[in-house]
């Protein structure tokens, strides 16, 4: 398991699928805000890779948030869209809804970034998010990633366009939290 100050991100457990798919998946609007494209019901045994405990795909590496306090599920995380030849990836997460607000968000970003930099050797990361998701640019910004542009009217979200803001961090500005 992978620790931060106060969250622990380890394998996917197969106990851990009805609470996030009931937490989180099955929300309309926190999943049209998270995913990028249209949201949809997910069935229990459907092929949909976020229900799965495992995976086999190279480019993509799924996560549970733990508290460590207790060790209750809060979360969901992901390095996504690895590129091994240019040595880059995305982050994404999520949180149950009642573990926000906390700062959960920020020690989770600090130890994706410390896996993708420190355990995976990358160079690049980099996190989308729409520009109304303060927390996650407060999560991203207090890690040391900086906006990179804004790509205006981007995402379609519930009837509406909302801009997207693009935020980066290269390995060598790398600075771990204390």
């Amino acid at each position: 398991m992978l620790t931060g100050s106060t969250v622990g991100l380890r394998a996917r457990h197969e106990e851990d699928i009805p609470i996030l798919l009931k937490e989180m998946w099955d929300d309309v609007v926190v999943g049209s805000h998270a995913e990028g494209s249209p949201w949809r019901p997910i069935s229990p045994g459907s092929d949909d890779p976020r229900l799965k405990a495992g995976t086999s795909d190279d480019d993509v590496v799924r996560f549970s948030i733990v508290e460590l306090a207790g060790g209750t599920l809060i979360g969901a995380a992901t390095l996504w869209g690895i590129d091994t030849h240019n040595r880059f990836a995305h982050i994404g997460l999520g949180l149950t809804p009642a573990a926000r607000g906390h700062g959960y968000g920020t020690d989770v970003v600090a130890v994706l970034t410390h896996y993708g930099f420190v355990v995976r050797g990358l160079h690049r990361l980099q996190i989308e998010t729409l520009a109304d998701n303060t927390a996650m640019l407060r999560a991203a910004e207090s890690n040391g990633y900086v906006r990179e542009g804004t790509t205006r009217a981007s995402a379609w979200v519930l009837g509406e366009f909302i801009d997207e803001v693009i935020l980066g961090l290269l390995a060598a500005e790398y600075a771990p939290r204390a």
